[in-house]
């Protein structure tokens, strides 16, 4: 009788500790970057149509929030615009997170302007000094005599820590600098304002907006994959080791040749 109250037990125990992971199967959740959010979004909606017991819930915040939310064990999936640095990935480890890059997407960092600019190219050299604060007229850059307004990102954001490494090399963004949270908020901002200057992920161009080229070239896929536009840099899904389950199974779906058409769609150039 005892054997067989215990066999009972043991099976009662077996499924108490199954039951969370029972209820958790079938949920992604992914946060962070907002220039890989319509990817994620887009690619979201696309993989729970064929995959109707999958829910995937996401948010935006930033690469930085996201890749905390990583290290914090409080997402599956963390979008990224930029690589980890060294220290977000020595934290991770020392809380038992093992950090693995998918890259899911190539994107071109876009200065932009409003239509009523005159300027249609800029330097590398000419958008440091803008955004270090020492260009500060559209007429030193063959504009009208107008101040320039300097609209970034916040430093939360990885199209900020691109924009810092690709353009200013490392240089300090003027404190002038007015800092936005996302991509659209950039888009608005600039679509207000005659005499603003600012920057966003390619997926995010629309006619409110004008884009400037850099050296000469347009920003495009063939420019970004030949690397031949100077401002380009990959997008990143990160995920705590080897993705498993639904997590694995989206980012396949992402990287196979359905879900790089949806990148494609989105505005962001393919990897494949």
């Amino acid at each position: 009788m005892l054997k067989g109250m215990k066999v009972i037990v043991i099976g009662l125990l077996c499924l108490l500790v199954a039951a969370p992971a029972a209820l958790a199967g079938g949920n992604v959740v992914i946060k962070g970057s907002t220039t890989v959010l319509p990817i994620a979004q887009a690619a979201s909606e696309a993989y729970m149509k064929l995959h109707k017991d999958v829910n995937i819930s996401l948010s935006g915040g930033g690469s930085g929030d996201g890749i905390k939310a990583l290290v914090d064990k409080s997402t599956d999936i963390a979008d990224s615009s930029r690589e980890m640095k060294k220290q977000e990935t020595d934290l991770a480890k020392s809380k038992g997170v093992n950090p693995m890059a998918h890259v899911v997407a190539i994107d071109a960092i876009v200065p932009i302007v409003n239509p009523k600019n005159k300027v249609k190219d800029l330097s590398t050299d000419q958008l440091s000094q803008i955004y270090q604060g020492k260009i500060t007229n559209w007429k030193e850059v063959g504009g009208e005599n107008l101040a320039i307004v300097v609209t970034s990102r916040d430093s939360s954001s990885g199209t900020y820590e691109s924009w810092g490494h690709l353009v200013l090399n490392g240089a300090k963004v003027t404190p002038r600098a007015q800092l936005q949270a996302s991509n659209g908020a950039i888009v608005q901002a600039i679509s207000k304002n005659r005499y603003a200057i600012g920057y966003i992920g390619i997926g995010y161009l629309n006619k409110s907006v004008k884009a400037v080229t850099v050296n000469g070239i347009q920003a495009s896929a063939k420019t970004a994959l030949s690397k031949e536009y100077p401002v380009a840099r990959p997008l990143y899904m990160y995920t705590d080791g080897a993705p498993k389950g639904d997590t694995e199974g989206f980012i396949k779906f992402l990287l196979s040749k359905k879900g790089q058409e949806i990148v494609k769609k989105e505005g962001f150039v393919p990897i494949k």
